[in-house]
């Protein structure tokens, strides 16, 4: 029997956060995946408790139509088998309609990253004669120094802050903690955003995140989300606001950065994670293509001329033996001539 009167979808939260630990991002994700697997399937008079596999196969075929990708649909497969291991260990369910589903492939697309003078051009921007100007800069100066996740700034606190030790400590993953140095630029931006902006953002009790909104509360992923919006809007920089995290990897190891050190600033639990940035970009290719390979066509002008130079020698080596033979022979040039 079921030991849960409960809906299974909001019990299966409750047991995500309860017993499995998970992050709040994560388990927002796997309810949202949950909830819409629920509607799909009473839009079709299908209990959630007795979906079948072909069932479930449809709705992640409807997903995929929708458009979705191998990435997003893998975790969608993820949640739902979580779903369904949840069902069957409380007694809802028998059998796992998830077990035989094979997961995507993932492709292993490249991230894209900014040029230096792209990122200028965001920051560049930013109107700093407003508080919120002011903290939108050291905002995106601080990602970029510190190849943050966007929950990793909105995030921060003052506790996690150590502006004159230039570093911060990070939350990450899993509650994963990393310290990160930042740069003199960004420094400089929360300096001013400390002194100048975010007095004029607080109100009411005193917030102890660094990043405030309009409202004096913590500024969210969803405010961080718009403001990269607008500016990408105004600069006509195609990007997203995790971008400045795959540039700061990117143009690290371009830097000369050793792949692991990169490693322990970005968080990730393993290198290969972390491998994805070596790649290297197109212009900076072309660069080092242009200084490394022989320019062809010079190297075929010294040919030719090489060329010139053999044969004009070979004609001068033809004549060379009948002079040799005549000076093994004792006799000199004159005394040829004159015979």
């Amino acid at each position: 029997m079921p030991r849960t009167a409960m809906d299974p979808v909001e019990s299966y939260g409750a047991w995500l956060l309860a017993a499995r630990r998970r992050s709040p991002l994560t388990l927002d994700a796997y309810m949202r995946e949950a909830r819409a697997l629920k509607a799909w399937l009473s839009d079709r008079g299908i209990e959630l408790e007795k979906a079948r596999t072909q069932d479930i196969l449809e709705y992640l075929v409807s997903r995929r139509v929708d458009g979705i990708g191998p990435r997003t649909l893998s975790r969608v497969v993820s949640g739902l088998r979580g779903l369904y291991r949840y069902l069957r260990l409380e007694g809802i369910r028998q059998d796992d309609p998830t077990e035989l589903l094979e997961t995507p492939r993932r492709e292993q697309a490249l991230p894209d990253v900014f040029q230096p003078a792209e990122v200028d051009r965001i920051l560049a921007a930013i109107d700093v004669s407003q508080s919120a100007g002011l903290r939108d800069r050291a905002l995106f100066e601080l990602i970029y120094s510190c190849g943050l996740r966007i929950s990793e700034a909105s995030g921060l606190t003052f506790d996690m802050l150590y502006l004159d030790e230039r570093i911060i400590r990070v939350m990450g993953k899993r509650k994963k903690e990393r310290i990160v140095p930042f740069g003199d630029d960004a420094a400089a931006w929360i300096g001013r955003y400390l002194r100048e902006g975010r007095p004029v953002l607080e109100k009411g009790p005193r917030c102890d995140r660094v990043f405030l909104n309009r409202s004096g509360k913590g500024l969210s992923r969803k405010g961080i989300w718009k403001r990269f919006d607008e500016l990408r809007n105004l600069t006509g920089v195609s990007g997203k606001p995790h971008t400045l995290r795959h540039s700061f990897a990117t143009h690290l190891l371009a830097g000369g950065a050793d792949l692991r050190t990169v490693q322990e600033l970005l968080g990730h639990a393993d290198i290969s994670t972390t491998q994805i940035y070596t790649h290297v970009d197109s212009d900076a290719l072309a660069r080092t293509h242009a200084q490394c390979m022989p320019d062809r066509r010079a190297y075929r002008t010294v040919r030719s001329t090489a060329s010139k130079k053999a044969v004009a020698a070979a004609k001068k080596a033809a004549l060379a033996p009948t002079a040799c033979a005549v000076e093994g022979s004792g006799v000199s040039s004159d005394e040829r001539t004159q015979s």
